[in-house]
């Protein structure tokens, strides 16, 4: 595939449920992002082909959220949008579409990225549609029905975290001191402003909104460890060792590695490989160390040769498994923090992990780079970045 380099990469910060961005819709979260992104890339809105965001969260919305977000961001209206959802894998499957129509000649420049709005995601009164005669009507979350609940089983997800800590004998101390470790590196990377080159703020109204809200500088192991088990009895799953509900937006514009030399374009990274694959819905979060596995060999790669890591942290309980299974050092793993602290808004996560690793590898004066995630129903999804010298 001929070589696509990304030329911006900016997120909004991440609200809390409830939140500072609990008013936002995806669209509005998106549009902040990816109007960032563009003027960060020092490119012409109109000359921008294509938009492809991921978003899982749909109803509601309106038509085709990417198509909003990109008129909203100043692309002309002879470009193009598509929505996709590969539920939390979505932000990051996006990239590798917008890599591939660009490779394929399809486009020279596009827009890619996530957003999620998981505070506005509507309930639905099912079977409405022709009339409800007699008796009581009920209600269902859309957010637990099309985002954190298995499709198959219709347990939480963070059941298939339980499976995960079982068969792979991840214990409760562990969980917790990955929580707490996510926690402590993603205040840390606060207080020393580590985020700064990737935020793009949000205003609302005379409110100007520039920082991760979910990070919990209090947290110890005492508190994670009086928590109770969330999503089965006697388990090892808690609200402080999975991820949050959250809101937020990614945004990327990737072109051809030949355009942006012709045109003296600087790009901040370069995509260097892509891999997905499946596991049992069951055990969804332990996806990605084959994943991993998978992109080092196609990339002719070490776990050695690799710099940074950025493993969306879905759940403690996978997180570890996945982590030490594949030989991960602690040194190289989410050094900012990940999910755990930050925050995990679905369709946008992919797109954040990889805009987070950028801009830690470029901190660090590093160059290889893996960002990966598990998805929902059982998948992974995994792409390699390069830093030029």
């Amino acid at each position: 595939m001929a070589g696509v380099v990304i030329l911006s990469a900016k997120r909004t910060p991440i609200g809390k449920f409830g939140g500072g961005l609990a008013t936002q819709s995806a669209v509005s979260l998106g549009t902040v992002a990816a109007t960032a992104a563009i003027t960060a890339a020092q490119v012409a809105p109109a000359t921008v082909d294509q938009a492809i965001i991921g978003n899982v969260l749909q109803a509601n919305s309106g038509q085709n959220v990417a198509r909003q977000i990109a008129l909203g961001a100043g692309l002309a209206t002879s470009s193009t949008a598509m929505t996709i959802n590969q539920v939390c894998g979505s932000g990051l499957k996006a990239v590798r579409l917008g890599e591939t129509a660009i490779a394929m000649g399809d486009a020279t420049t596009v827009l890619v990225g996530g957003t999620e709005s998981m505070s506005t995601t509507p309930f639905y009164a099912p079977n409405m549609r022709n009339g409800h005669r007699l008796g009581d009507v009920s209600f269902v979350d859309g957010m637990m029905k099309d985002g954190l609940a298995d499709a198959f089983s219709g347990e939480p997800m963070g059941t298939t975290a339980e499976n995960v800590a079982r068969e792979y004998q991840v214990d409760r101390a562990a969980q917790d001191a990955f929580a707490l470790r996510s926690h402590q590196r993603a205040v840390a990377a606060q207080a020393r402003d580590a985020f700064a080159a990737e935020l793009a703020p949000v205003t609302i109204g005379d409110t100007v909104i520039r920082r991760d809200e979910a990070p919990r500088p209090d947290t110890d192991a005492a508190k994670l460890a009086r928590l109770k088990p969330a999503f089965r009895h006697g388990g090892t799953v808690t609200a402080g060792n999975s991820s949050g509900i959250n809101d937020g937006a990614a945004a990327l514009v990737l072109t051809s590695k030949a355009h942006a030399e012709a045109t003296h374009a600087e790009y901040l990274a370069e995509l260097t490989g892509y891999a997905e694959g499946g596991i049992d819905p069951a055990i969804m979060g332990y996806a990605p160390k084959q994943v991993i596995e998978n992109l080092l060999a196609k990339t002719g790669s070490t776990v050695a040769d690799i710099d940074l890591f950025e493993l969306n942290e879905a759940f403690a309980a996978q997180s570890v498994a996945v982590a030490r299974d594949l030989g991960i050092p602690d040194a190289k793993l989410n050094v900012n923090g990940g999910a755990l602290a930050l925050g995990h808004p679905l369709g946008a996560s992919g797109a954040r992990i990889l805009v987070t690793l950028i801009h830690a590898l470029r901190a660090r004066g590093l160059h290889r780079g893996i960002a990966a995630l598990c998805v929902g129903g059982g998948m992974s999804v995994a792409v390699a970045v390069t830093i030029p010298d």
